[in-house]
């Protein structure tokens, strides 16, 4: 499925038609709830994957609910500017944080990100895709031991391309870089396909990259997969080993969207919206344009998310004060 294609198939859960009036009432219940519109927050520009996700997910809340669920971008600082908002928001259940993990890098990566992970309380993992090791055909190496004997016979002069500082496959890249001690530099891009291109173009051989742009250049033989950094192998690249079969386990990670309410908002409402979310995940056409982002739908319980929360901000804390990173 193209781009615009996906992105025109989704427009319309920005503002879905209500289904049905349901009366305003003193004492809303979670059989009642949502009786006005629902904000679902994203920290990001139109078009990105967590947008996207966002919109996705909006048309079968509002089409269970009867209520119009508004997809509010909210861009700046790496995603802080909306997670703040929905972090200071009254916990009434009109107001959601659709995110990734900029939700807990931020927290080590900027000064003041203007939040803390107490501040929410988590809905579920919506989705996750894997990030993709590919090099450059030219590189001589067909697997991560190949590649990573072939940094170390050549410190200080190879490159990693990533998406920017601070996003999940950069993170990954650091993770690789430090956990096996290599001497290799990072080449910082302004979004996954421009990233890509550059190891494309050869200028920066190796890629620690995006699914859904890398995806099409591996299909056509300008990069070559050597893993993918999830803990399964992506449906996407069913051939290509995860990077625990290619030797490494401990250099895990993946790019993931999440939902999360402000910090005491009803647990019967985070239970509804919840399940509605879970059961629009299993229908066939929302797994469909899910998988042309390269992701795999999760649907995980609440307190599975929190604890999925609290152990990405431990491990990704370390490496992220290992490897120096900071935003501004």
């Amino acid at each position: 499925m193209r781009r615009r294609d996906f992105m025109a198939s989704v427009a319309g859960a920005v503002l879905v038609r209500p289904l049905r009036a349901v009366a305003q009432s003193g004492s809303e219940t979670a059989q009642t709830w949502p009786t006005r519109p629902v904000r679902l927050i994203v920290g990001f520009a139109p078009g990105g994957p967590t947008d996207l996700i966002a919109r996705l997910i909006a048309q079968p809340l509002g089409e269970k609910t009867g209520q119009n669920f508004v997809v509010e971008n909210v861009p700046g600082a790496g995603g802080n500017v909306g997670a703040a908002r929905v972090a200071k928001s009254a916990p009434d259940g009109y107001t959601f944080l659709v995110t990734g993990g900029n939700l807990t890098n931020n927290l080590y990566l900027f000064a003041e990100p203007g939040y803390a992970l107490k501040d929410f309380d988590a809905v579920t993992l919506v989705a996750q895709t894997p990030v993709v090791l590919a090099v450059n055909p030219s590189v001589p190496a067909s697997t991560v031991k190949e590649l990573v004997a072939w940094i170390r016979a050549n410190p200080g002069k190879e490159s990693y391309a990533s998406p920017g500082t601070g996003t999940p496959p950069q993170l990954v890249g650091a993770l690789f870089q430090h956990a096996l001690k290599l001497d290799l530099v990072h080449v910082p891009f302004d979004g996954g396909g421009t990233a890509v291109q550059a190891t494309v173009g050869g200028h920066t051989p190796i890629s620690f990259g995006a699914m859904a742009p890398a995806v099409p250049l591996i299909k056509a033989g300008q990069l070559r997969a050597l893993a993918v950094t999830g803990k399964e192998r992506s449906p996407t690249l069913p051939d290509i080993p995860t990077m625990a079969e290619a030797g490494f386990p401990d250099v895990e990670g993946a790019t993931w969207t999440a939902v999360a309410a402000p910090a005491g908002t009803r647990k019967d409402v985070i239970a509804k919206l919840h399940d509605i979310v879970v059961a629009g995940l299993a229908q066939p056409d929302v797994k469909t344009k899910l998988a042309a982002m390269a992701y795999v739908p999760i649907g995980s319980s609440p307190q599975a998310c929190a604890d999925f929360f609290k152990s990405e901000l431990s491990k990704w804390g370390e490496v992220i004060k290992e490897a120096g990173l900071k935003q501004e």
